[in-house]
């Protein structure tokens, strides 16, 4: 396979113009993840010591939704990404695949653990190897051992490129959450499209939408451009 090339300057581009596009859609979308997520979670905590039983239940929705809500944001992003509009209801449309994306889940711990056993760098190594079998999973509806493998066709040459990338992205949502958190607003769907971006630069899908919807904005026209080729 021929070595990856991507443009986190490019990525970040399109993850900008998209969320100030669509700022009042991303904010309604945000609020509704983090409810869907954590109500049931209070729920389980209020019943915790009269009703362990219904708390138990309650804990069990809390993960299997947060898990459902995770791909649904991928899914967004997704549709973003391909040029097309989504709607709130998509964060639940991926409710087919939460057992392939636990399976998955669980494996990939158990690769990286089994790695960081082996002198740490081999966990390292494979962590970002594999990190994109989720974006497999929600884009092609892949098995768990055929979206982790899929992953690391992908990212063969990049990895030291996703470690790169996940820094910037972990420095910008930093200065999200200074900003009284509000900032996290328009930074965490970024960092969701930018990194949507980067799947689909590497899995060999079409990114001319994307290309063409960053050029119509003043990100597009080839400023603060970084293209990264530092593959293993």
């Amino acid at each position: 396979m021929s070595a990856h090339r991507f443009s986190i300057g490019e990525a970040l581009s399109f993850g900008w113009e998209t969320v100030k596009s669509n700022i009042g859609f991303f904010i309604g979308l945000l609020i509704v993840a983090f409810l869907i997520e954590n109500i049931p979670s209070m729920i389980s905590q209020f019943f915790q010591s009269d009703y362990p039983f219904i708390s138990a239940l309650f804990a069990l929705a809390s993960a299997i939704l947060g898990m459902v809500v995770q791909m649904g944001l991928i899914k967004v992003s997704l549709q973003f990404c391909d040029g097309t509009k989504s709607k709130l209801d998509d964060l639940l449309a991926t409710f087919k695949l939460v057992g392939n994306m636990f399976v998955a889940s669980i494996l990939y711990v158990l690769i990286v653990c089994a790695g960081f056993l082996l002198l740490i760098v081999p966990g390292v190594i494979w962590f970002y190897k594999y990190s994109l079998f989720a974006h497999f999973i929600v884009d092609k509806g892949l098995g768990p051992i055929a979206a982790l493998k899929e992953s690391g066709v992908a990212t063969q040459d990049a990895k030291w490129d996703i470690f790169i990338f996940q820094w910037v992205l972990f420095f910008i949502n930093v200065a999200g959450a200074l900003a009284l958190f509000v900032g996290l607003f328009v930074t965490v769907p970024l960092s969701l499209l930018a990194y949507t971006y980067i799947y689909r630069t590497l899995s060999g899908g079409t990114t001319g939408t994307v290309q063409s919807s960053v050029a119509n904005g003043s990100a597009g026209k080839g400023q603060g451009v970084m293209y990264v080729n530092l593959g293993y």
